[in-house]
C-alpha cells in the first residue's frame, strides 16, 4: 500500500502492559483522512493506554502503529509528533510557569516554519479572544477551561494530520463542553483526521462517523458511529464487574 492510499491511523494487535498487568489486548483500529472514530467505554477500559501507544507516551508490548503508512511503532512521543500527530490529554499539558503567549510560541515551534507562526499565533488568538485577553498571564493562573482553551489553540491554529483528544471535555462546564465540541468539528471539516475519546457519548457519537466500544482492554464492538446509540451503547458503557 502507498502512503497515499494509507489510512493516517492503522493499529494491528496493540497491546500495552504495565509489568504483568495488561491494559490493551490485541485492538485494531483504522482512520481515514479526515475522519473522526470515537473511542468509548467504561472506566478502566484501555481508552488512555491506547492513546498513549498510538502517540509514543507508552511503548507497545506487541503490534504495529502505522501513521500514513509509516511504522511508528516504539517511536518516542517527539518524534511522532514530528509528523503531525498532535495529543491533547486530559490533564491539559502546558506549562504554567510560561505565559499564555510564551505557551503558544513554545508548541508552535515544533508544527509551524518560522516566516509563518506570526500569523500562526494571531489565528489562535482569533479563535480564542479570551486567550487574547490573557496573552501576558501565567498559564498556570487560568482556569481549567481557559487551560482546555490553550491546549485547543494550538492545535487548532496549525491544524495537525492527526489529533488524538483524551476526555478533553472532562471538568468542564457545559458552555465550555459545547466550546470543546465545537472545535473538534471546526478541525474535523478542515481535514483533521481525529481519534476521540471521550466521556460524552452522545456528543462523541454525533461528531464521528465511526466508533469502536473498549471493554477489559479489548475491542467489544464496532461500526458505524449511528448504531452505536441507545440500548446497544447502554449495554457496553456500564461499569466494569
Amino acid at each position: 500500500m502507498s502512503d497515499d492510499d494509507a489510512p493516517v491511523l492503522a493499529a494491528q494487535g496493540l497491546e500495552v502492559r504495565y509489568g504483568d498487568a495488561r491494559a490493551v489486548f490485541g485492538v485494531d483500529l483504522e482512520v481515514a483522512q479526515g475522519q473522526v472514530l470515537a473511542v468509548l467505554g467504561p472506566n478502566g477500559a484501555g481508552k488512555t493506554s491506547l492513546a498513549g501507544a498510538i502517540t509514543g507516551r507508552v511503548r507497545p508490548a506487541a503490534g504495529r502503529v502505522h501513521i500514513s503508512g509509516r511504522d511508528v511503532t516504539g517511536r518516542s512521543a517527539s518524534q511522532i509528533s514530528r509528523l503531525g500527530v498532535a495529543y491533547v490529554p486530559e490533564e491539559r499539558a502546558i506549562f504554567p510557569h510560561l505565559s499564555v503567549n510564551d505557551n503558544l510560541r513554545v508548541l508552535l515551534r515544533y508544527a509551524v516554519p518560522r516566516a509563518e507562526r506570526a500569523v500562526t499565533l494571531d489565528k489562535a488568538f482569533e479563535l480564542f479572544p479570551v486567550l487574547a485577553e490573557r496573552r501576558r498571564q501565567q498559564a498556570g493562573t487560568l482556569s481549567g477551561g481557559e487551560q482546555q482553551m490553550l491546549s485547543l489553540a494550538r492545535v487548532l491554529a496549525a491544524p495537525p494530520l492527526l489529533l488524538v483528544a483524551d476526555e478533553m471535555s472532562l471538568g468542564l462546564a457545559p458552555r465550555l463542553v459545547d466550546l470543546v465540541f465545537e472545535s473538534l468539528a471546526r478541525a474535523r471539516d478542515e481535514g483533521v483526521t481525529i481519534l476521540l475519546i471521550e466521556q460524552y457519548v452522545e456528543r462523541a457519537l454525533a461528531l464521528a462517523g465511526d466508533a469502536v466500544i473498549l471493554r477489559r482492554g479489548r475491542v467489544s464492538w464496532r461500526g458505524p458511529a449511528s448504531e452505536a446509540h441507545g440500548e446497544l451503547a447502554a449495554g457496553y458503557l456500564g461499569a466494569e464487574v
